[in-house]
């Protein structure tokens, strides 16, 4: 097989980012956003210009390094060193973990809709999503392009509930649903901030087509086209979708929806559409489920490589796959779904989901903090000003963002990253010794 045939391409690339942006949680924002009223709508904007600078920084690192696998790993450590990489690669397994057995319990909720046990039996319930963790688990080590064309097919079926919801409501659309502007009881300014602190969750995963740089064809020409392209669908889809459901529904309804795209879709194409739609929002959280997977690979592989985790994190199978952060994260995964239903361990499962937002938004911040440095350490003469603007408005984003997770995350987050700093020094002394 040609060397071009065993990576990703464009498409593969570009549903990478698509894929791990939209979850299953997008079906059920415009619910959430309903009590702020149409104003909501200018935090899917918010969120999307911020997201925008954040996407070009990874596109312009992904020029300046454009074989360095790990994202946001290895271009933190590329700019501010070993120790700030580490914890990028620590904090964003961790998080992973945790966000992939939220998109896995995502998942067994919306086959409920066509096997009503899982909703009444928690047996059932973690026996399909085992079923699911370990079916992904095995296509991810079968080789890079296997997950990625598995990615690009869910993809496509995730976004086309999405898209019909999206378009065909627009002929559907009444303006008295659009009304009032701002019922938040909140400034402007306010709502809009609130509204944006929501959405921006929905941006996670900008950065995926970064991660496996090493099995992309042509990175520096592939991972920027297919991070911007990605951002630029994923925010279409939002957005569009946002209008149509909010348009259709009154808010007073819309607030108390389980289902608003489904409800929506029930309106433009009859009872009937409930059911896709719920497939929809099934195959959105398994495509999610299988492009975060290929992530807790990738990463863990770079910095093992780098001799910053264990060295047992590099070995690689047949195919090329680097298999055994795939298999621990499973295993981790495993263990998240049974706290989850398990009822005297639910609340812990929900404070890993709270310390996992931080860890999410902290490679972000010390990407966009690394940016300018990696560009001066490439001796680049033009462009500063620009560059500097980018820098500045990415970090201000990411700041913002962490800022808007609250309290009890920054704080027991911290405490995590913190917590692997004696591993840290274990392995640093380990490498520097030569052992």
């Amino acid at each position: 097989m040609p060397a071009s045939e065993k990576k990703l391409g464009l498409w593969t690339s570009t549903s990478l980012v698509v894929g791990n942006m939209i979850g299953a949680g997008v079906f059920l924002l415009p619910a959430a956003m309903a009590s702020f009223g149409s104003i909501g709508l200018l935090g899917w904007v918010f969120s999307a210009i911020g997201s925008f600078f954040l996407a070009k920084v990874f596109s312009n690192m992904s020029k300046l390094l454009p074989h360095a696998t790990g994202g946001p790993y290895a271009f933190t450590r590329n700019g501010l060193g070993d120790f700030a990489g580490f914890l990028v690669a620590w904090g964003y397994f961790l998080a992973t973990s945790c966000a992939n057995a939220a998109i896995t319990i995502s998942l067994i909720s919306a086959l409920s809709t066509f096997f009503p046990v899982l909703g009444t039996s928690s047996l059932a319930a973690v026996t399909a999503g085992l079923c699911a963790i370990w079916l992904l688990t095995y296509i991810n080590t079968l080789g890079v392009v296997t997950s990625g064309k598995l990615q690009l097919i869910t993809t496509i079926l995730k976004v086309l509930p999405l898209l019909l919801v999206a378009l065909g409501g627009l002929f559907f659309l009444q303006a008295k649903n659009f009304l009032p502007f701002n019922s938040s009881g909140k400034t402007v300014y306010g709502a809009i901030s609130a509204t944006a602190a929501m959405t921006m969750f929905s941006f996670v995963g900008i950065e995926a087509a970064t991660v496996p740089a090493g099995s992309v064809e042509n990175p520096e020409k592939t991972v920027p086209r297919a991070t911007l392209l990605g951002l630029l669908i994923a925010t279409l889809v939002y957005i569009l979708g946002s209008v149509s459901v909010m348009g259709i529904i009154p808010s007073v309804q819309l607030q108390h929806s389980l289902t608003p795209y489904a409800d929506a879709a029930v309106v433009i194409y009859g009872s009937n559409a409930r059911y896709w739609i719920s497939a929809g929002v099934a195959i959105a959280a398994f495509g999610a489920l299988n492009g975060w997977t290929l992530m807790q690979g990738q990463m863990p592989f770079a910095t093992a490589q780098d001799k910053l985790f264990p060295a047992v994190f590099s070995r690689q199978n047949k195919k090329g796959v680097p298999y055994v952060g795939v298999l621990l994260n499973s295993v981790m995964v495993s263990c998240f779904i049974y706290m989850n239903y398990n009822k005297g361990m639910v609340e812990q499962f929900r404070f890993l989901l709270l310390l996992s937002l931080l860890c999410m938004l902290i490679p972000y911040l010390l990407s966009a903090a690394s940016y300018l440095i990696i560009r001066a350490k490439s001796n680049i003469k033009d462009g500063w000003l620009s560059a500097i603007l980018l820098g500045i408005i990415a970090f201000g984003y990411a700041l913002w963002n962490i800022a808007g997770s609250g309290k009890e995350a920054v704080y027991y987050g911290f405490l995590l990253l913190m917590a692997s700093v004696p591993f840290y020094v274990w392995v640093a002394y380990k490498k520097n010794s030569g052992q």
